[in-house]
């Protein structure tokens, strides 16, 4: 049986269940045809998309992974979290505006291998089928890392074992959005970050008023790292030249994101990305800086040697500091975190089989039955994740490192080319995104390169330089690439820049 204490945490638990179950229904009630289930109907205004892009950017290892790391290394760890931040301002800059433009000019297209393959004329159609690969098997390793965090999460508030969080947090984002889709991860996540933002900065803000103030805290970090021979409060302690790279370079990885990106696409024009931007970076300036005070905060709070987990730091605060009731919101936060990253993850999955595979086999569905097969697609990377969850022997952190450099060293320049350089070609983008994904997935499970350099930089670089050579080699575009290309720029343009 639940002691007092749990079962006043696992009540507001339930209650945020039933809350996103019931966001789901409704985006059901609003979904008509596949438009719908994979882009909202392009719809979205401004401060929705900028919520929803950061809650699903941020998944479990704004709460968990990233205060952990910090916990336990000290403030050289916020590196990551300064890249992110710089990253994805340069993503809403310079990104969002064109992607949005883009994707209408060139036939509509709904998904990222949808545009590139539109955008460069690829009647061989493999462009698109890499890039669908490429999306399935990054993303399962995401969303795997997402039910992980949820099995972590539950073993550690409730004392339960972890496979039972991984069926639980991985039912309930699959349920709501195998019916509402895209609109469904939206308007989740619109709640889901607003509740992770709370969260990040209740915490670190009770921390302080009940350790007596900044320089209390500062006070005993410093004597703990004297002791120790620590750099809690060091930016550079303990860090190599390329340690800093390395974290700094997560913000090379917003450019290839696609269940990011795709918040760009589905705005209501190009113009709005500028409001859009403003909302986004200043809700991730807040929560980063949140995630990052708790973890530095809870090595003064708690002796670092006091957590099992040390990925638990925020989880812990949050069952100190507050009433059962007040804790059980705070830690549902971490589930916003984990499941809104799942829910996008699983829709813009769902779209790669869908659209991008499936559909190049030349047969015809009506849209009722687009949508089914959308659904069907959802149930078959959730269950496959899952599988992968229950086998993770990595930490969150690194699972999600894994992911996103993928993604980022994959698509990243490739998107980068195609909205700014009208040479690109199908063969030189083909050649990248394949070389990006490759050097990922090669350096990433070499330790002594990875343990050194993040495999995101060598990715990234080395995709940018092969597509630039290829697409050099290659036969220049056509007139109506080159027309369609001026025309998005234009349109594009319309938005105002500052």
């Amino acid at each position: 049986m639940l002691t007092n204490h749990a079962a006043w945490t696992a009540t507001a638990i339930v209650i945020y269940f039933a809350m996103m179950l019931f966001i789901g229904y409704r985006a059901y009630r609003s979904t008509g045809d596949l438009g719908d289930y994979m882009l909202g109907g392009r719809r979205l205004p401004p401060g929705v998309a900028a919520l929803s892009a950061g809650a699903a950017d941020m998944s479990g290892w704004l709460l968990m992974g990233l205060p952990g790391a910090l916990y336990a290394t000290g403030l050289v760890e916020a590196w990551i979290a300064i890249g992110l931040t710089v990253g994805a301002w340069l993503n809403w800059r310079f990104t969002a505006p064109r992607l949005r433009s883009y994707t209408e000019v060139a036939g509509n297209a709904i998904t990222i291998p949808s545009f590139l393959g539109n955008r460069l004329r690829d009647g061989s159609n493999a462009l698109r089928i890499a890039s669908g690969i490429i999306v399935l098997v990054y993303f399962t390793f995401y969303v795997s890392s997402g039910m992980t965090a949820g099995g972590t999460f539950f073993e550690s508030t409730f004392g339960i074992n972890p496979v039972w969080g991984v069926v639980l947090v991985g039912g309930i984002t699959l349920l709501y959005t195998l019916f509402g889709g895209f609109l469904a991860a939206t308007w989740t996540d619109v709640a889901q970050g607003l509740l992770m933002m709370a969260a990040l900065v209740a915490v670190p803000v009770i921390v302080i008023v009940k350790l007596g103030g900044p320089g209390a805290i500062g006070d005993a970090l410093a004597a703990f790292d004297a002791t120790h021979g620590a750099h809690h409060l060091s930016l550079f302690g303990g860090a190599t030249v390329l340690g800093v790279i390395s974290a700094v370079a997560w913000g090379l990885g917003y450019f290839g994101q696609p269940h990011i990106i795709v918040r760009f696409m589905a705005l209501r024009s190009p113009r709005e990305a500028k409001l859009g931007r403003r909302i986004g970076i200043g809700w991730m300036v807040l929560s980063a800086a949140g995630a990052v005070a708790a973890g530095v905060m809870g090595v003064a709070y708690f002796a670092p040697d006091v957590l099992a987990n040390e990925e638990t730091v925020f989880l812990a605060l949050a069952q100190d500091l507050f009433h059962p009731l007040l804790a059980g919101f705070v830690l549902a936060a971490v589930l916003a975190a984990i499941m809104s990253t799942m829910s996008s993850q699983l829709v813009v999955s769902s779209s790669a089989l869908v659209v991008d595979l499936f559909k190049l086999t030349g047969r015809t569905l009506s849209a009722k039955r687009e949508v089914v097969f959308g659904r069907l697609a959802v149930l078959g990377v959730a269950a496959v994740a899952a599988v992968l969850s229950l086998a993770a022997s990595k930490t969150i952190l690194k699972m999600v490192a894994f992911a996103w450099a993928g993604f980022g060293a994959s698509f990243g320049p490739i998107i980068i080319l195609s909205l700014y350089w009208k040479r690109l070609t199908r063969w030189g983008a083909l050649a990248g995104l394949v070389t990006g994904a490759v050097t990922v997935l090669v350096w990433g499970n070499i330790e002594v390169l990875s343990g050194h350099l993040y495999e995101i930089v060598p990715g990234f670089c080395l995709n940018l330089l092969v597509a630039v050579i290829v697409s050099l080699a290659s036969p220049a575009p056509t007139a109506g690439v080159v027309e369609e290309f001026e025309q998005a720029k234009a349109a594009a343009k319309a938005a105002p820049s500052a």
